[in-house]
């Protein structure tokens, strides 16, 4: 490997993250799914509104929970990166490269998996 191949790819992942565009779409995929919860407990609070705060106080509380949610997220974001900004090369670049890297990843792994057998059954015994 290169020297200094760690560094270089903290910065594409912090300029990947760090995308005006990608945040934006991030922040409206966070409301969609998480946010309007936050506003409604801080209504019904403000108001006195008891099933406000019921249904706002529920699903907070599934979400501090391991869930899908973040996952739903990102996907929401992506979808949102590519109605919104069509045109954004970069991001929209760096989502295609990491698609075709983990399709490869996978492609060759089951090249490697057929041509030797016994490959797979050791990967199974050693994770165990």
């Amino acid at each position: 490997m290169k020297k200094g191949w760690f560094k270089r790819l903290i910065v594409k992942i912090l300029q990947f993250i760090l995308n005006p565009r990608l945040l934006l779409c991030f922040g409206i995929a966070w409301m969609i799914t998480n946010g309007w919860s936050y506003v409604m407990l801080a209504v019904g609070t403000w108001l006195g509104v008891p099933w406000m705060i019921a249904v706002a106080t529920a699903y907070l509380t599934i979400l501090w929970l391991p869930s899908p949610e973040k996952i739903l997220t990102c996907a929401i974001a992506i979808v949102l990166l590519r109605i919104l900004f069509p045109h954004d090369k970069y991001t929209l670049g760096v989502l295609q490269d990491m698609r075709r890297a983990a399709i490869d990843a996978f492609k060759n792994r089951k090249k490697k998996a057929k041509k030797d057998p016994e490959a797979k059954v050791e990967q199974k015994t050693e994770s165990d």
